[in-house]
């Protein structure tokens, strides 16, 4: 039997600079495709047509203890990829110890920064929400999903999913 592996750390970074002891937590963002069914003569039921990612786009909301100038002086960024953002995690099993490292990078502009509750003699903390435009997810160093909005890219695995499109488009 073998026990999963658990987050034991994690560290945020926002355009190089590093969050260590200011980041409290990363909602990490969700992967999801639209599918629209189709049911066609002779089909005992729909088969699901995959559309591309879903209009829910790629997100990711991380929150920090105290006050962020950087995060709010990219509020308003023109480029849709204007913010990178890099999420690190140390993921352990704790029957075997061994540790893996999770990245996960984007590049986005934040939609929403949330200031939170003031009070006196309290602890504050943001809550941002940043849109993405690039997703990559990164283990141990080998690169499992990357997914550039821009460029039309989407490579699970090592395979590019989108490149027979690309080139029937002559892009």
């Amino acid at each position: 039997m073998a026990l999963p592996r658990t987050l034991k750390n994690l560290n945020l970074f926002n355009d190089g600079n590093s969050y260590l002891g200011v980041a409290k937590s990363c909602t990490l963002p969700k992967l999801a495709r639209k599918m629209e069914a189709f049911r066609g003569a002779g089909m005992s039921g729909p088969v699901k047509a995959d559309m591309g990612l879903s209009e829910e786009g790629i997100q990711l909301a991380w929150t920090l203890g105290g006050l962020d100038l950087t995060a709010l002086k990219q509020f308003g960024a023109v480029g849709a990829d204007a913010v990178p953002l890099r999420f690190a995690g140390a993921y352990q099993r704790d029957d075997s110890g061994d540790v893996t490292a999770v990245e996960i990078v984007v590049r986005g502009r934040h939609e929403s920064i949330e200031m939170g509750e003031a009070s006196a003699g309290g602890t504050t903390e943001h809550k941002i929400t940043t849109t993405c435009s690039y997703y990559k997810l990164t283990v141990d160093g080998v690169t499992v999903i990357e997914i550039d909005l821009l460029a039309f890219v989407e490579k699970v695995d090592g395979k590019d999913r989108l490149a027979q499109q690309r080139a029937a488009l002559g892009i």
